[in-house]
């Protein structure tokens, strides 16, 4: 009886360290998907090639985790198992760069050469707003430069453009919801990035959307 007792108790324990297991399965999310952008025409024969800096977030996400705000309060709730594929700083780059040079047919060159007398294009990209709040609503604020270097040189010439985009989408409560708005967020900006560029390179006066 003792022991019947001391198994019952062992395979309690055992199946409750594995419903605990499973609560706390983390998930990861990612904005990286490039075949979501239409690529746009480019009229000179050689393909431009873009530059792309560390896009600039707030301190308080250049993290990981998720980090959402409260409905009621001014409070963040940054989630342990709901997590960017990385950084999340370094997750919108990687977004930007594989959007922008998909809609571009553009080379990034941050770890390349570029060719001789390629146009060259250095885009600087700051998230200045940012808030998520389950139930409710996401909201963005991307502002970006868009600066064409000298074909000699990395040093920039007249070529440059200030714009920004402001997005904001009601969600459900659901954390699915909260990445399908930020990726379309990104998606916009992408997209008014890569329109910007496209009329700098072929020799329009430059205008935000």
């Amino acid at each position: 009886m003792s022991f019947t007792k001391s198994t019952a108790l062992i395979l309690t324990l055992v199946a409750a360290l594995a419903a605990c297991a499973q609560a706390a399965t983390t998930r990861f999310y990612t904005l990286n998907n490039p075949t979501q952008h239409q690529p746009a025409a480019i009229s000179k024969t050689m393909p431009i090639a873009i530059e792309i800096l560390p896009v600039r977030v707030p301190e308080r996400l250049k993290r990981p985790q998720l980090v959402l705000t409260s409905k009621e309060t001014s409070q963040l709730k940054i989630l342990e198992q709901d997590r960017w594929s990385s950084s999340f700083d370094d997750e919108l780059h990687d977004a930007f760069v594989a959007g922008i040079t998909n809609q571009l047919g553009a080379i990034e060159i941050s770890h390349s050469r570029r060719l001789a007398n390629q146009p060259t294009y250095r885009i600087a990209i700051a998230l200045q707003q940012f808030n998520a709040t389950l139930g409710e609503q996401v909201q963005t604020n991307f502002a970006w430069t868009i600066t064409r270097l000298n074909t000699d040189s990395s040093t920039a010439d007249n070529s440059a453009l200030s714009c920004q985009t402001i997005f904001s989408k009601a969600v459900s409560n659901d954390i699915d919801a909260i990445i399908k708005g930020v990726g379309e967020a990104v998606a916009e900006a992408t997209q008014a990035i890569s329109t910007n560029v496209s009329s700098l390179n072929n020799g329009e006066l430059g205008k935000c959307l």
